[in-house]
């Protein structure tokens, strides 16, 4: 499938934040208020439009999607009878390569999915590399004995130190998702409703 393969950084200093796309985060603050292109985006006067556009291509980014792939999801979240905003935000949780990166076992959404992609994990001990597989309740996903020996994998389990959300129960290199993920879940600042404002215009 097609993917975005730029430059991240540049995706970064278009929104003006950091979305977690490159794992140094002091090297990010530098140059993120400084907009791309040869003299930087000159400020003006941004419309309604503009800041729902905004914040579509923010989640876009942060969580790896393209257009088409963002669109069906928001189809999909339009016909459930709760907020269409949380419903959407609940399904690009459960993708799985925002998984492995809300476990702690890939220091950014990118390299998660790199990870997925060559097959490091299994869910529910069968195989699986398709970083838009969407997780359910009682799903165990679990990191492969060799795949734990991956420099950049084993000194993120040497740390430990990612906090999983509370809808993901983890031990080790196993995880279970006790629960679909709320709105309370996601602690990155998404104005959801502008999305919705923008696909629904």
């Amino acid at each position: 499938m097609a993917r975005y393969t730029g430059p991240k950084q540049r995706l970064q200093r278009q929104i003006g934040e950091d979305l977690g796309l490159k794992s140094n985060s002091l090297k990010v603050a530098r140059r993120i208020h400084t907009r791309p292109g040869q003299h930087g985006l000159r400020r003006r006067k941004v419309s309604d439009y503009g800041t729902q556009l905004r914040e579509k291509q923010k989640v876009k980014y942060m969580y790896g999607v393209l257009e088409k792939q963002l669109h069906r999801i928001y189809s999909e979240a339009s016909k459930n009878p709760l907020a269409t905003g949380t419903v959407l935000l609940g399904l690009l949780e459960r993708r799985l390569d925002n998984v492995v990166y809300r476990l702690g076992w890939a220091p950014t959404r990118p390299a998660a999915r790199q990870l997925v992609n060559h097959s490091h994990f299994t869910v529910n001990n069968k195989k699986m590399n398709i970083p838009s597989y969407s997780v359910k309740v009682g799903d165990v996903i679990k990191l492969n004995d060799k795949s734990s020996k991956v420099p950049m994998v084993a000194e993120l389990l040497k740390e430990d130190s990612a906090v999983p959300p509370a809808w993901l129960e983890k031990k080790a290199t196993i995880a279970k998702v006790q629960r679909l993920p709320e709105r309370e879940d996601i602690v990155e600042n998404i104005q959801e409703q502008l999305i919705v404002e923008f696909y629904s215009r």
